[in-house]
This record gives structure tokens, sequence and C-alpha cells, in this order.
């Protein structure tokens, strides 16, 4: 299959969904904002082994399809995404300082959703045939 990810005891393609958006839903992203918060999302992916196959800076979130490597915790790769592009957004755009008062610029929380290549349906159904129709059994955990 292509685009997997090959590691030296692992064969992975890992990919997810994830929104979030700026406090108070301000339309803050634009212009130079926009443009520096996209350059730190691709920096900070790139830093974290995270592929980015594709992804959307809309004026008050940010979507991202991404494909990532199977020692990575989604809810620590967030938070860290979250948190380096928030303190290096406030610091270089004074302006975003101020109407964001306690250092937080993104609301808390975010939304993920696994993607892939499979439905739920095919991975049951490739299941179903490695059950042995002589031994009646109904579990979810099929004794081959």
């Amino acid at each position: 299959m292509k685009d997997q990810r090959r590691c030296s005891h692992t064969v992975s393609r890992l990919t997810v969904h994830l929104v979030w958006v700026t406090k108070y839903r301000y339309p803050v992203l634009l212009g130079d904002v926009q443009l520096r918060c996209r350059e730190l999302l691709i920096q900070i992916c790139d830093a974290e082994d995270v592929r980015i196959l594709k992804g959307v800076v809309s004026k008050d979130h940010v979507h991202m399809h991404i494909e990532y490597p199977p020692k990575l915790s989604i809810s620590n790769f967030v938070k860290s995404l979250k948190g380096r592009s928030s303190r290096r957004l406030q610091d270089e755009f004074r302006s975003l300082k101020k109407r964001y008062w306690g250092k937080h610029f993104w609301a808390v929380g975010y939304g993920v959703w696994s993607t892939g290549n499979i439905t739920d349906e095919m991975v049951q159904e490739y299941l179903e045939h490695h059950r042995d129709p002589s031994n009646g059994d109904k579990g979810n955990i099929i004794l081959e």
C-alpha cells in the first residue's frame, strides 16, 4: 500500500482530521497573522514528523488532515501545536496580545476524527471471513 510509514518494527498509516478554533471565535486569522500561523503549523508538524495531507487556516479556526507516527499521542501533539503557535503569534503580533489577555489564543479543546483508506464495515467483513462456521462462535472476538 502506498504512503505507509515504515519503521524498524511497524508499518502504519495513521491519519486524522483535526479542528480547533480561536478563543471566542474571534476572526483574527487574517492577512499576516494567517500567513504566519500557516508557517508555524508547518514548522511544528515538520519538527514532530507529522505530514500535513491538507489544511485550511480560516479566519477563526483551523482544519488539518494529517498523517502521524505511531509513537505520537494526538492529545500531546495538539497541545504542542496550539501552545507553540499561540505563544509565537502573540509574541509577534502585539494586537493579539491585547485582545487575548491571559495568553490564551486558541479556545480550550479540539475535534479529532480518524480517517483512513478502509471503512469499519470493510474491517468487520474481513474479520468475519476468519470465522470457522462449524464452531458456532458468535462473540466479538472470534476463535478461528
